[in-house]
């Protein structure tokens, strides 16, 4: 790696999943997990959510985006890189942020799974009640 790299960074998350995003000067090229954009999030949902900040602020080809996401399933790692993207874009440029705060693009989805309930079948749902 040179010495005179620039890179900017974010951090997103979503449910469970964590995605740190490095963002590099380049053609567009996007990388994630060692893989390409196209082989890991297989979707086309998926990579128009990745793609949003990117596209809001249209800087589609002017960074290389280096993305290590972890946990969850592939919505939640859609979700958490969007969000980081997001964030190294500030960091790059802090005068892009009325436009993505005002897309909901800063904005940490809290949603999380909720747990199950002793003596009962879920999170939600009951046995049967029986009055008699």
């Amino acid at each position: 790696m040179p010495a005179s790299l620039v890179q900017h960074l974010g951090t997103g998350r979503r449910k469970t999943s964590v995605a740190r995003i490095f963002l590099r000067s380049g053609k567009g090229t996007i990388t994630v997990n060692g893989r390409t954009f196209e082989h890991y999030f297989v979707s086309e949902s998926a990579r128009a959510i990745v793609r949003q900040p990117l596209l809001a602020t249209e800087m589609n080809d002017k960074f290389d985006i280096l993305i290590l996401t972890c946990g969850g399933g592939a919505a939640g790692q859609a979700g958490a890189c969007r969000l980081g993207i997001a964030r190294a874009l500030i960091e790059f440029n802090s005068e892009l942020r009325p436009k993505l705060k005002s897309l909901g693009l800063l904005t940490r989805d809290p949603r999380q799974h909720e747990r199950k309930k002793y003596g009962q079948k879920g999170a939600r749902k009951r046995f049967q009640f029986s009055k008699r």
